[in-house]
């Protein structure tokens, strides 16, 4: 099959099952994180995406990949009933940069569920260490939001000189600030007006909520 015409019956599909289901092109493209450019092209035939997203989209949907790249499948009245209108996803990223409203998807560690629709500014990080013992532990996923401001003593991701990001708890100072380390074990980080200017020390957003295994 030339890749024109499994793309054109990709996107009627597409269109069919996103209308079955009672979802449109926004509610796809907040659920595979992109935007709504790039879901307007799938659902046009402009473009494919790669056969992980196909999969991707078929588990969302509750179909096979037949179901979107064949064109005459079996299953064309199908209605996923296991999974709620309104779930959605948002990245674990292996990297984490202040001021930087999009991310690549080498970026992304992989994906999870989240409750309700996280906009372009709700995100995931691994926990490496034990610097935030006993609340947060080695491998913990921590959820921030990086259009949420913070207080003294709010647990926030930050970034120090451009490096990989940092989860501690912050306390601001007349002269500076202070990122602290639940465990005690630790020794603060200050830096100065200066400092937060030069190296610089980012807060990338807030953190709202820990994800741990049992």
């Amino acid at each position: 099959m030339a890749d024109e015409e499994l793309r054109k019956i990709f996107a009627k599909r597409l269109r069919h099952y996103l209308e079955l289901n009672g979802y449109n092109q926004a509610d796809l493209a907040r659920y595979m994180h992109v935007t709504t450019a790039t879901t307007a092209k799938w659902c046009t035939g402009q473009t494919m995406p790669r056969i992980d997203k196909v999969q991707s989209i078929c588990n969302w949907l509750g179909i096979n990949k037949s179901d979107l790249l064949e064109n005459n499948p079996d299953r064309s009245n199908v209605l996923r009933t296991d999974v709620p209108f309104g779930r959605y996803r948002i990245p674990i990223l292996t990297t984490v940069a202040a001021g930087k409203p999009m991310y690549a998807e080498e970026d992304v560690l992989e994906w999870i569920d989240y409750d309700k629709d996280p906009g372009d500014h709700v995100r995931a990080c691994r926990i490496e260490g034990s610097s935030m013992i006993p609340r947060i532990q080695d491998g913990d996923t921590v959820i921030f939001d990086t259009d949420l401001g913070w207080e003294d003593g709010d647990v926030i991701i930050a970034t120090v000189n451009g490096d990989h990001a940092t989860c501690k708890r912050i306390k601001r100072y007349e002269d500076g600030l202070a990122l602290l380390s639940d465990n005690a074990s630790i020794a603060p980080m200050y830096y100065s007006r200066q400092e937060i200017e030069e190296l610089p020390v980012k807060i990338v957003g807030r953190v709202t909520e820990v994800r741990g295994k049992l």
